[in-house]
């Protein structure tokens, strides 16, 4: 209070000369100040997540039967912390990996409910089936579909790169953000700020909502140096391909020699007219050798019936036998059949130990028996001791 600083003052005032706190400095970005990612990278990223995202959702269009419509993709950094806060959870991390041609890996995060509606329609329900938890029945249809998607996201992203992409079965998992985060697996987005690409995505009627993909920086910045790799290379062979055509000048064409039209006679256009007008007059070596005298010029050709020796049924008969004993031991499955039916997903779904399934055969009715699936007899079951077998009761021709 009397304008005298204390000691501790003192070295506060010496170790921060600018007299900025660490939490000022760190909403500053930073002693550098610099953006993780210059505006061209950043239009670079978005480029790949269009044509990326564009081809995954032409393959959920076929997976899910609904129009499928993902919009362009916003790019930006965050930290874990803004995922927390402006995320619904829990949600659900899809971890994709990069095996070959890229060294990193990407998360697509995506909300539960939507996750339940992707794999209703693509167990063959109508979408509104999203009651209950989240299971790993729905985790195993949504990493499957999240293996065919970026699996032809790959491809594109092959096609761009100009060098073969792919990718690791991807892994899902439902995440709450806060409390289960299994921190081994998304170490590389906790430690600071990471590439957040945002999408909108829609589907028919049943989703309107936004999902996300999370790139580790270095990830992201290894993408934009391929691209600008490629397209110097591309640059570079084009400047090759019109250098090389500029240095190919066109080839003058030969003159003839004085020699050549020394020797070379000019035709008499009297005598040639003449001759078209009355083909008597024409010089015989000037004519078609072959108008001349057809016959001359063709061979002769000798042409005689086929004959062939005719097969003896001994013959015939041994000879099926000796290819038939070629197969004699080629093991086939024998199939017997009790009956069928027909059940869908949700059905199939509920079986439970002592669930009982009617099939389609009558009690007593005899029993179908197919040799490679082929249906060759009827029969009705027995028991032999402790097994059961089958008696053929009936041939089928």
């Amino acid at each position: 209070m009397d304008g005298v600083l204390s000691q501790e003052e003192i070295n506060a005032l010496l170790n921060n000369p600018g007299g900025i706190s660490s939490a000022g400095a760190a909403a500053s970005g930073g002693s550098s100040g610099r953006e993780l990612l210059t505006p061209e990278e950043k239009d670079a990223i978005g480029e790949i997540a269009n044509i990326s995202m564009g081809t995954a959702a032409t393959t959920l269009f076929s997976l899910v039967n609904r129009k499928v419509e993902i919009s362009t993709p916003v790019v930006s950094t965050a930290t874990w912390d803004d995922v927390v806060k402006n995320y619904e959870r829990p949600c659900v991390f899809i971890r994709i990996a990069y095996t070959v041609g890229l060294d990193g890996s990407n998360i697509l995060v995506l909300k539960e409910n939507d996750v339940k509606i992707i794999t209703d329609l693509m167990m063959g329900g109508d979408g509104t089936n999203t009651d209950g938890e989240l299971g790993e029945l729905h985790l195993s249809a949504i990493s499957e579909a999240m293996n065919q998607m970026m699996g032809s996201s790959a491809t594109s992203l092959s096609s761009m790169l100009s060098k073969t992409i792919d990718i690791s079965p991807p892994v899902a998992d439902l995440i709450d953000l806060q409390e289960n985060v299994d921190e081994g697996s998304i170490d590389e987005f906790l430690a600071g700020e990471f590439v957040k690409i945002s999408f909108k995505m829609e589907i028919g009627d049943l989703v309107d909502s936004e999902i996300m993909q999370l790139y580790p920086v270095s990830f992201a910045r290894d993408m934009c140096q391929s691209i600008a790799r490629n397209m110097e290379m591309d640059a570079e062979d084009a400047q090759i391909g019109i250098a090389d055509t500029a240095h190919k000048a066109p080839e003058p064409a030969a003159a003839p020699t004085p020699v050549q039209q020394q020797t070379q006679p000019q035709p008499d256009m009297g005598m040639m007219n003449q001759q078209m007008m009355n083909p008597q007059m024409m010089n015989p070596q000037m004519m078609n050798p072959q108008m001349m005298n057809p016959m001359m010029y063709q061979q002769p050709v000798n042409v005689q019936p086929a004959q062939f020796t005719p097969f003896s049924g001994e013959f015939a008969a041994q000879f099926a036998k000796e290819n038939i004993d070629l197969i004699m031991d080629v093991p086939l499955e024998v199939t017997v059949e009790l009956g069928r039916t027909t059940k869908s997903i949700s059905e199939i779904l509920d079986f439970a130990p002592g669930t009982i399934i009617e099939l389609n055969r009558i009690a007593g009715e005899p029993i179908d028996i197919l040799v490679n699936g082929k249906y060759v007899a009827k029969g009705e079951v027995v028991v032999i001791e402790e097994s059961f077998g089958v008696r053929i009761t009936e041939i089928v021709k």
